[in-house]
């Protein structure tokens, strides 16, 4: 069986490790932050690099080249420039998240989907877990990433908003995990368009605006953003206008919404405005990048 070393035992590299372990292949040990990785290269098929994203390229150039090893990282948004100057590079992003070594072999090993790039080696790891593979070029993987993270990270980041928000009428996340299960059923089932329900779907714009005006203001931007993405997946549902029209010009101006027990008046007109700017791009501003010390 091919043999395997990984630089940095973190969450994704202590995955791997367990899950090829299990499947037969012969693993080398790790290399942590301070050692030498000079000759990390020698005596395996395959070297990992299993850095964070910006250590990636610093870590490989200082592995010494050898002919007939294949250097690999397991970035989603980096392309294979960063593992030079070895002359066989491969990337190998599995579409899982792998909180610890335990359960990400698990996850690794049950048939998930994964993006390679590179020297045959990256689908030989796929084909050995059973994975499977996609093949996603330099130029794409930033935006094959983003939606990667879009389908994980920011859904959870949803999720935090509703743990949030459910508690101010006491209720907990665990009532509406059911819900959140359902809908994502539905999508595989269904396909997004059509598993879209709520008052988006419906063009509730009163609805919408009574939600506005009981949630805390700190809540409404992300309120916002979502009702806009929902709004946008509406019209391709129904087909009844184009995506690139604004959600201001689907709603009757006229029509004024009165809130009950609310401290403002809102019309459907300003609720369009607010969920169509949050359709806006956004910019994140700058800020300091921490780099986890070991690698």
């Amino acid at each position: 069986m091919p043999s395997i070393r990984i630089i940095g035992p973190g969450r994704a590299g202590t995955s791997l490790a367990a899950a090829l372990s299990s499947r037969g292949w012969d693993f080398a040990g790790f290399l942590r932050h301070g050692d030498d990785v000079t000759d990390a290269a020698l005596d395996v098929d395959l070297l990992v690099v299993a850095t964070p994203d910006d250590a990636i390229a610093e870590v490989a150039a200082a592995v010494m080249p050898v002919e007939g090893t294949t250097v690999a990282h397991l970035s989603g948004s980096l392309g294979l420039d960063v593992l030079a100057p070895h002359p066989q590079r491969a990337a190998v992003h599995p579409l899982v998240p792998l909180p610890n070594g335990e359960v990400g072999a698990a996850r690794l090993c049950s048939g998930v989907t994964f993006a390679v790039a590179g020297h045959p080696s990256a689908r030989a790891v796929v084909v050995s877990l059973g994975g499977r593979v996609v093949e996603v070029s330099d130029d794409e993987r930033a935006a094959y990433h983003a939606a990667a993270c879009i389908a994980a990270n920011h859904v959870v980041a949803l999720l935090g908003q509703v743990e949030r928000v459910a508690a101010t009428v006491g209720l907990d996340l665990e009532s509406f995990l059911p819900l959140t299960r359902a809908a994502v059923d539905d999508v595989a089932t269904l396909g997004a368009s059509a598993a879209l329900t709520g008052p988006a779907r419906r063009g509730d714009w009163a609805t919408l605006s009574r939600h506005l005006d009981a949630l805390p203001e700190t809540e409404r931007p992300g309120y916002q953003a979502g009702a806009a993405l929902a709004t946008r997946l509406a019209t391709t549902a129904v087909a009844a206008v184009p995506v690139t029209k604004s959600v201001a010009e689907m709603i009757p101006h006229a029509l004024p919404v009165t809130v009950p027990g609310s401290t403002a008046e809102s019309t459907a007109e300003n609720t369009a405005a607010t969920v169509t700017a949050a359709a806006a791009p956004v910019r994140v501003p700058d800020a300091a990048v921490v780099v986890p010390a070991a690698v």
